[in-house]
């Protein structure tokens, strides 16, 4: 079993930072691309950043220049450095990465989502 367990959520107030983690556990193989996504009240779900294995990144326009995701393949961990933080962040965060958990057998895992909530 591969788990992915998220932290560093909470409550900020406008134009502050917060950092996501998120570790993932278990049989693991390799891990490819590992991002986060997000979910406000009555939206779907988006994608926020994304990270590859091979180093590439790419972020959704809303928050290019103002978030930040980073990861240490020695830890199964990938971060989001969240800075300039707008009431419109408020939502739910999710973690994903695609791990094989075996030579041939791979999928997508998702954590449990940490709530993030930008006060004005």
């Amino acid at each position: 079993q591969v788990q992915l367990v998220e932290s560093g959520g909470g409550l900020v107030q406008a134009g502050g930072s917060l950092m996501l983690s998120c570790a993932a556990s278990g049989r693991i193989f390799s891990i490819h691309t590992m991002g986060w996504y997000r979910q406000a009240p009555g939206k779907q779900r988006e994608l926020v950043a994304a990270s590859t294995s091979g180093g590439s990144t790419n972020y959704a326009d809303s928050v290019k220049g103002r978030f930040t995701i980073s990861r240490d393949n020695a830890k199964n961990t990938v971060y989001l450095q969240m800075n300039s933080l707008k009431p419109e962040d408020t939502a739910v965060y999710y973690c994903n990465a695609d791990i094989n958990y075996t030579f041939a057998s791979r999928r997508d895992y998702w954590g449990q989502g940490t709530q993030v909530t930008v006060s004005t």
